[in-house]
């Protein structure tokens, strides 16, 4: 079986890019199964994806929370399963703490090797740089566009032709940094993903992968970053959004790269939420996982706590 890998930082649009992605597959009559694989113990996205499940479309989940070695076994029976259930293809999306060594190490690994084929490595990469990146975030950058077959820049209509071009520079320049040759330009995908055709999805899902030396460190669970989780969280959809907006705006709170998840409100509805800084994203739902997840670098727990707590049942860290 093909299987793709569909990789990014936090928060670059991976879960949305692989929605058109496996709908293209299935129009063209493929059965596919979608792997969501998660570092930590919550995994939202995978009810972001359920409206695509059906006779034509699985999707799986692999959970961590307990060490890269427990996940990374969990991660490969995972594909042993998969692999006996006869897809056509199989599109894996990581973490956004994920180094891309990791999905050609298992690969590589029996009986795995039997089965599977490394199809592309495709790297989603938000048009628009909304911080500085820390030594560690440049780093897991530089891993997942590194090998990639192509990067598709995500939203794109929002951002300016010079914000493009800086976000170019920055892939080139942590390229540079960890003594990568290689030097992105005119194979990077730029357009509005609403405007993909027949052969903007051609051109991406036979792009392949690379094999690019450059500097390797082991990504491991206990580095920076960390997932706050809070369960049964009731709040409404205007309080939620002028909480992420606090949350993202005061760097005493830490880093915060991420906050997704879905909250109920008083009337059993739900509000899902997709925020990153500068760009939060709410809509009502009639159904959730009742879950949000704050992710993000040298976290203050305590201060996160203090918005999230008194409206949940549960909370704990990842």
């Amino acid at each position: 079986m093909v299987v793709d890998l569909i990789t990014g930082f936090l928060g670059a649009g991976k879960t949305t890019f692989i929605r058109t992605y496996a709908k293209y597959f299935m129009n063209k009559g493929n059965r596919i199964c979608i792997l969501e694989n998660d570092y930590g113990a919550v995994n939202v996205d995978v009810m972001f994806l359920q409206d695509l499940i059906g006779d034509q479309c699985e999707l799986e989940m692999v959970i961590g929370g307990d060490g890269y070695e427990a996940h990374r076994r969990r991660f490969k029976t995972k594909l042993i399963s998969m692999a006996m259930m006869g897809y056509d293809r199989g599109l894996i999306e990581p973490s956004g703490v994920f180094d891309t060594d990791e999905f050609f190490d298992v690969l590589r690994e029996e009986p795995l090797d039997r089965w599977y084929v490394p199809g592309n490595v495709i790297s989603i990469v938000s048009a628009r740089q909304e911080m500085p990146l820390s030594a560690e975030a440049r780093y897991l950058l530089a891993s997942q566009i590194a090998n990639a077959g192509c990067v598709v820049l995500s939203r794109t209509q929002t951002v300016s032709e010079q914000e493009i071009r800086d976000t170019v520079g920055l892939m080139n320049e942590v390229m540079k940094e960890f003594h990568c040759s290689r030097i992105f330009g005119d194979d990077v995908i730029v357009k509005n993903w609403e405007l993909f055709d027949e052969c903007d999805f051609e051109k991406i899902s036979t792009c392949g992968y690379r094999i690019e030396d450059h500097i390797k460190y082991q990504v491991e669970q206990d580095n920076g970053y960390r997932s706050l989780f809070y369960f049964y969280v009731k709040m409404g959809g205007q309080e939620i959004r002028e909480t992420a907006e606090k949350i993202f705006s005061d760097t005493a709170f830490g880093n915060v790269h991420r906050i997704k998840g879905f909250v109920e409100t008083q009337t059993g509805r739900f509000i899902q939420i997709n925020a990153v800084p500068g760009r939060i994203v709410i809509e009502e739902r009639d159904r959730g996982q009742n879950a949000l997840i704050v992710i993000g670098e040298n976290l203050n727990r305590e201060l996160i706590d203090k918005c999230f707590v008194k409206k949940a049942k549960y909370h704990g860290v990842l």
